[in-house]
């Protein structure tokens, strides 16, 4: 049993556990207004005497705000991109055996639902809002200037983290957060948007959609830090995050066993890149020759089998972009089963690693009254891994296609550092039986329904039980706080609150037939849009995620029509028995999008990627950088893509002290590097490792100043064309190389960096992050247009 035999911590240091005791003694009150209309609460008021020396005066000291008496450890867990017929817990053919354990002890939600995409869902976890109302219309990378569409949380969508912390508990976020606009994740900032300013006390983690697994961009805090191993050394970041949280919540308790925590647990995990050990791809060798068709059907039995879903419950239909499994030629079927395999290995993975969390929460002194939430994942199965699934997914989301052949090649090193996989659309779907679509596509459940499991030992008795009360991500805030008899005030931070949207389902931990807790709820992410109420769904599928370059427009929209009451797996449309409802709830549609700031719609996909937005390096053309910029953001790097451009480094060496990276861009999966070896200047362009091409430079760099540079000049006539580059060294040429294509969208998830190559390497030719070993005076980048 997970929260069986928990013994207190023995403290380390005595003199500082007794002090802190001594302190938390003073200052703690149990009489804080949780109630109160703002916070942070006013200074407390002094009720002492002030004479004028201490002999005719009274101390006082002032009680500090804590939490109700009786408040829960409060912990959140979410994974990323799980499609609700994935876990065994929930009838799927990956084992989770943790997840089992946990659902075994609490209940599992069959009806709980997401926004079908990563940063929108988080904004309404955290938030208690829709995620439309908190600015997360949809992701931050492909933000737009509108208030619902910017990515930039308003203050007046306070996170669940703020409501914690100036209520006396003590909070921390680890892994993911997609909720930092992308123009403000640099060491530059502002921070107010990062989760050490929207209310956690402690951070670690990556702010971006996702990260390599085995070289992550880690902040710890504001402050970006490295990995103490190499992934040679067996290091993999699920496992370093895992291990920091435990140490966090061990910490909290050996200081204040009596005192909450909250802890905010977002594994990168399941969001590709798939990056696990082959020990752990090889225990799922062969277990899906069978194919996504007969998965789905495998699937959906043991569903019925499991009590999952309905008895009455019908297979919803099978999508038509999906190639059927048996009309795939051999090397098809060998590679995709390897995508799906390597997937299963990183999920069984992950499940291992949230176990050893659960058993660190089993062992507090007070997991008796520890809530556990328990979200398996933000959002359906992702099919952005396109028709043919990809080991490198940067290439493939640069729209840049590798062949089966290419990919098999490669069989061996799937899921390893050097690969980023992602696995083909025909596995998202059958991931998310029995449900219709996929990830984005918010019109239907197969991107907005994902399991839950819910665990608090001193109320919830009903162990292993089932709750089929319809909820929405929203809803997570609300609960918590009547768990911790906590209130929303109407001001935080000086700055009025929107009501939460949000209604809790406390009422569900003691009672499985509760009365529904919501009767109305919109969705719409990408255009892709759908309404609840009153058990019926109107749904309208508008874009398809792995085509991001059609923006279909709004005439001759074709809505669908389901009575999920008596179809619970939206397998029967019945838009033409039933117009006149159909309206009715569009209707209801619109009233709620206009209600929760929906407006205005846009169905541009990669269109939007290229709209301005706000950043820090506003429209300048020339930068200097120097030693120490490192791990600087794409997006906050000089784009040096589809254009010519000019990169001098001004160098001072001695003959022992001349190797080393002087900039990087990217990693492996794509990238450029400036680089000395053995003496000698190199540049490097990675074109997602299918063209890598290298200028090595004719002469040695000398003794003393010097002047590298590399000129690039750009073919033109669109984006991701050719160009020459040339590479100077003191103002003479000394190499020269013609590149035929370059990157016209994103490098990657890696990052820019002066002085070293941290993370993944933009090549092996040496071993990252093969710092400078002389003195790197500046480097001077221009942009020419």
């Amino acid at each position: 049993m997970l929260f069986s035999n928990f013994t207190s911590f023995k403290p380390i240091n005595f003199l500082l556990l007794f002090a802190s005791m001594l302190f938390v003694g003073c200052v703690q009150s149990s009489n804080t207004d949780s109630s109160t209309s703002k916070l942070p609460y006013d200074d407390p008021e002094f009720k002492g005497k002030i004479g004028e020396t201490y002999a005719t005066s009274e101390m006082d000291w002032p009680e500090m705000p804590s939490p109700p008496e009786g408040a829960p450890n409060v912990i959140v867990i979410l994974l990323d991109d799980v499609g609700f017929g994935m876990t065994s817990t929930f009838g799927g053919s990956i084992p989770t055996p943790n997840l089992d354990s946990l659902a075994q002890e609490g209940l599992r939600y069959n009806r709980f639902h997401t926004t079908a995409v990563c940063g929108p869902t988080r904004a309404a976890i955290l938030t208690g809002r829709n995620h439309h109302q908190s600015g997360n219309g949809f992701l931050a990378e492909w933000a737009t200037g509108y208030p619902s569409y910017n990515t930039m949380i308003p203050r007046s969508t306070a996170t669940i983290g703020k409501l914690m912390k100036y209520n006396g508990i003590n909070t921390a976020w680890f892994g993911k957060n997609h909720n930092t606009p992308d123009w403000e994740t640099s060491a530059a900032g502002p921070f107010d948007r990062w989760p050490t300013a929207m209310g956690f006390d402690y951070f670690y983690g990556f702010n971006t959609g996702e990260t390599h697994q085995f070289y992550p961009v880690l902040f710890e805090n504001t402050v970006p830090v490295e990995p103490e191993k190499t992934p040679e050394e067996g290091y993999h970041f699920q496992t370093d995050m895992t291990d920091k949280a435990i140490n966090w919540m061990k910490l909290q308790k050996s200081i204040s066993p009596d005192k909450p925590v909250f802890m905010y647990y977002a594994p990168g995990a399941m969001h590709a890149p798939h990056h696990v050990t082959k020990e752990w791809r090889e225990k799922f060798k062969g277990k899906f020759d069978h194919g996504w068709d007969k998965e789905r059907e495998i699937t959906f039995a043991r569903q019925k089998e499991m009590g999952i879903i309905p008895a009455n419950a019908q297979l919803s239909p099978r999508n038509e972009n999906v190639p059927l499994w048996e009309s795939l030629d051999d090397d098809q079927k060998e590679f995709y089963t390897l995508l799906y395999e390597n997937f299963a290995g990183y999920f069984a993975f992950t499940d291992h690693e949230v176990g050893r969390l659960l058993r660190a929460i089993g062992d507090l002194p007070d997991a008796e009254n520890t809530l556990v939430m328990y979200i398996v994942g933000d959002n359906g199965a992702s099919s952005e891994g396109g028709l043919d699934g990809t080991v490198n997914e940067i290439k493939a989301l640069n729209g840049i296609q590798s062949t089966i052949e290419e990919n098999l090649e490669r069989a061996d090193d799937i899921g390893g550092p050097d690969t980023e996989p992602h696995f083909p659309i025909g596995w998202a779907f059958a991931g998310n039986t029995p449900f219709p679509w996929v990830k984005q596509v918010a019109s239907h459940f197969g991107g907005s329904r994902n399991p839950m499991v819910v665990t608090w030992p001193k109320v919830i008795k009903d162990k292993g039980g089932m709750r089929s009360q319809f909820l929405h991500a929203i809803d997570v805030v609300p609960t918590i706080l009547e768990a911790t008899g906590l209130q929303m005030p109407a001001y935080v931070d000086g700055v009025k609150q929107k009501p939460i949207a949000g209604k809790s389902f406390y009422s569900t931990f003691t009672d499985a037939d509760a009365p529904e807790i919501r009767t109305t709820q919109y969705f719409e992410v990408l255009s892709n849009r759908a309404i609840y109420h009153d058990g019926w769904v109107a749904a309208h599928q508008h874009t398809l995620p792995w085509r991001q370059d059609v923006a279909p427009g709004y005439e001759n929209e074709v809505w669908e029509l389901y009575n999920i009451e008596e179809d619970f797996s939206e397998a029967i449309d019945l838009a033409d028995k039933y117009p006149e409802k159909l309206e009715e709830l569009k209707a209801i549609f619109d009233q709620e999008a206009r209600k929760y700031e929906v407006y205005p719609l846009d169905d541009r996909g990669a269109e939007r990627l290229s709209v301005p937005k706000p950043s820090p390096l506003g429209d300048r053309k020339e930068f200097t950088f120097y030693e120490g910029a490192t791990r600087i953001p794409e997006t906050a790097a000089p784009n040096t893509k589809n254009k010519s451009w000019t990169m001098e480094a001004l160098l001072e060496t001695d003959a022992n002290h001349k190797d080393g990276v002087i900039n990087a861009l990217g990693g492996l999966g794509a990238g450029y590097v400036l680089y000395v070896q053995n003496g000698y200047p190199t540049f490097l362009y990675n074109f997602f490792e299918s063209d890598v091409t290298t200028i090595k430079s004719s002469k040695k760099l000398p003794d003393g100043m010097a002047s590298v540079k590399i000129d690039f000049t750009y073919d033109g006539s669109g984006v991701g064309k050719g160009g020459l580059f040339t590479l100077y060294l003191n103002n003479e040429k000394v190499g020269e190389a013609r590149v035929a294509q370059t990157v016209a969208g994103r490098y990657g998830i890696d990052t820019f960096g002066i002085g070293e190559d941290s993370g993944s390497p933009v090549t092996k030719n040496y071993t990252a992050p093969y710092k400078f070993a002389g003195r790197i005076n500046e480097v001077s980048i221009k942009l020419n247009d």
